[in-house]
């Protein structure tokens, strides 16, 4: 094809093209995007994680768990264990699962794996079992992506990995935002009220641009 080696294409050719190059992209962004059924009223959300889920910093009726029920109006309970590794969250979530009877789970974990160095290759295959684990109790799952350790923060690449391969929806930006903005921290990690009230509202929109909401 001649255009290639610098022969100029025709307004009309040149217009084709990019057209059906914007057309590919459109079709590629939205095959990417993986969906949620929608949640009726009553169904309970769980929120399961460590203490980013918790709400170290503030008072549990200001964590994300809690500011996220106000704003979809369902149930949200709240399972966050400050500390908790991923394996060791993999170990507690089936008894969460069988308690709660959710219909939708949000998973937020692997932020201590992280502060203690550990395999981003394992903490990957944990978070995948958790997902397998949460489906095969008949609920749906949604992820809100760890950040890296550093200047400027950012999701860890398995979380891509895993919404390709596992179609989950992943919220990537929130937390690498927040642990970005001192303003919005009570300590080093964790945050304050606004913090987490931007974290919840981050969660909704994901929510609502996959269906659920």
């Amino acid at each position: 094809m001649t255009e290639r080696y610098g022969t100029k294409p025709t307004i009309a050719a040149g217009a084709s093209l990019l057209s059906r190059c914007l057309l590919i992209l459109l079709i590629a962004g939205c095959a990417r995007q993986p969906t949620l059924t929608h949640l009726p009223p009553d169904a309970v959300i769980l929120a399961f994680g460590d203490s980013l889920t918790y709400g170290n910093g503030v008072p549990p009726n200001q964590s994300y768990p809690a500011v996220l029920a106000e704003l979809t109006g369902r149930k949200v309970v709240r399972s966050g264990v400050p500390g908790e590794v991923s394996k060791d969250g993999l170990k507690r979530l089936d008894k969460v699962l069988a308690d709660v009877k959710p219909g939708l789970v949000i998973l937020c974990h692997g932020g201590n794996d992280v502060l203690r160095r550990m395999n981003p290759t394992q903490t990957e295959a944990n978070l995948k079992e958790m997902i397998r684990r949460i489906r095969a109790h008949g609920a749906q799952v949604a992820l809100l992506a760890v950040p890296k350790i550093g200047l400027f923060p950012e999701a860890w690449d398995y979380y891509e990995r895993i919404e390709d391969e596992m179609q989950v929806p992943v919220e990537y930006d929130i937390l690498s935002d927040l642990e970005s903005d001192a303003t919005m921290k009570s300590d080093r990690v964790h945050f304050n009220s606004a913090g987490y009230r931007k974290l919840a509202e981050a969660t909704r929109a994901m929510l609502q641009e996959a269906g659920a909401l």
